[in-house]
């Protein structure tokens, strides 16, 4: 392994400033020298060092390995640079944010197979309905719907296409009858589920001769816990509306009905994102292989 070394002062002053402008500026030389000196750094490596994306830039843990190598005696440093390099079997912590809808992905086997697979890896999951820059909170990759992932991600798919269901109880639906169209939900008693309790609860999205729509059915009952609010529709406390494979197997045990299917349209459905693909973490490229062989 040859290393410039004269690189290593370039990726110091990144990781310090947590930005190639700021970067640059210290050392006086172009972003681009320093965004080019960075990808040279990686490429003697053959691992990225920094994930960045057009908001924001973060060490990975090979990088934090190296600044952490940089501030040892002198005679640590050769072993240090060979143990970055050396990291090419799948190992380290792999920390992932994940929406609570992603049935496919938190079901279970999905990770526990890659866990099987891949002892060296820790796998730390966190389930958030928040939408946030992942790369500046810290993690390596995300689960989510594609229509809200930013563009400048790489995205592959877990699921193929999904679609939106409304569901109520039997014993709500013998009491209460069912809607006809939409817009009568809002004279239905309705369950509704939000992110954070900062935001407005979720707006039920339809289509109707090709054109979309949504109800906002001010729900009497609102929950970011997808569990609570199966638990109160089963329990015939009102109609609610979620991803279909949140409710298929209620619906399957005849626990719970779907209404207006007429107006609920396929979608993109939940992919797996990430900021680069150059010099990828063995971890991160374990993750992805293993995610596109479950399909």
């Amino acid at each position: 392994m040859k290393i410039d070394l004269n690189l290593l002062p370039l990726f110091l002053a990144v990781a310090e400033e947590h930005n190639f402008r700021a970067a640059a500026d210290r050392l006086g030389v172009t972003r681009s020298a320093v965004s080019q000196g960075i990808r040279r750094l990686e490429d003697a490596f053959d691992t990225a060092l920094v994930m960045r994306t057009t908001r924001s830039v973060r060490l990975t843990e090979a990088g934090e390995h190296l600044v952490d190598a940089l501030s040892r005696p002198l005679s640590d440093i050769g072993a240090a640079l060979e143990g970055v390099a050396a990291e090419s079997a799948p190992r380290g912590l792999l920390r992932i944010a994940a929406t609570s809808i992603a049935e496919k992905f938190l079901s279970g086997p999905l990770i526990a197979s890659f866990a099987a697979a891949h002892p060296g890896v820790t796998i730390d999951v966190t389930v958030t309905d928040e939408e946030f820059d992942i790369v500046a909170a810290g993690f390596d990759a995300g689960v989510r719907l594609g229509e809200v992932i930013e563009q400048d991600m790489i995205a592959i798919p877990i699921t193929g296409d999904q679609r939106e269901m409304v569901v109520a109880a039997p014993v709500y639906l013998a009491t209460h009858g069912a809607p006809a169209h939409p817009r009568e939900l809002v004279d239905h008693r309705c369950i509704g589920w939000r992110p954070a309790p900062n935001v407005a609860p979720y707006r039920w999205e339809f289509e109707e001769n090709g054109v979309p729509f949504d109800v906002a059915v001010e729900p009497q009952i609102t929950t970011n816990d997808l569990r609570l609010m199966i638990r109160t529709a089963l329990a015939g406390g009102g109609i609610t509306f979620a991803l279909e494979e949140t409710f298929r197997p209620f619906v399957e045990a005849g626990k719970l009905v779907p209404l207006l299917e007429d107006f609920l349209p396929p979608f993109p459905g939940i992919f797996l994102y990430f900021p680069q693909r150059r010099n990828m973490a063995p971890k991160m490229r374990a993750l992805i292989e293993h995610v596109r062989g479950w399909r």
